[in-house]
């Protein structure tokens, strides 16, 4: 019985836990790094459009995470993939569902996401 309950406890961690453990593939880059480049790449931003609308960073497309799954064949194989969303939380999961659904490796995200973001921006 405590055996069961402990693996039952552990799941339900691994569980909670698991969407915010930073992916392998997925590296992270500071401003700066970001910044160098990211118009060699495809910038994406993941916030929803009233989010990118509200400001966005120049040259970004906005596919949000809520729309990916019917949108992923926007997002070419062939160029690295420059991710971003408010926090970086949600550009953690486009990165897995992209590894997953397209296989997709090289790709970076923003650390500490949009509202860190000191650059130039455009708003809509």
């Amino acid at each position: 019985m405590v055996w069961i309950n402990t693996i039952a406890i552990l799941v339900l961690a691994y569980l909670i836990i698991s969407p915010f453990i930073k992916p392998r593939f997925l590296t992270g880059l500071s401003e700066e790094e970001f910044r160098a480049g990211y118009r060699k790449a495809q910038l994406i931003d993941v916030r929803e459009q009233n989010e990118y609308d509200g400001g966005h960073i120049l040259g970004a497309r906005n596919i949000p995470t809520s729309q990916l799954s019917q949108r992923m064949n926007e997002v070419r194989n062939d160029q690295p993939v420059y991710l971003y969303s408010q926090t970086a939380s949600r550009s953690y999961r486009a990165a897995k569902f992209l590894k997953k659904k397209r296989g997709i490796t090289d790709i970076y995200y923003l650390q500490g996401g949009f509202r860190k973001w000191t650059g130039k921006i455009k708003k809509k």
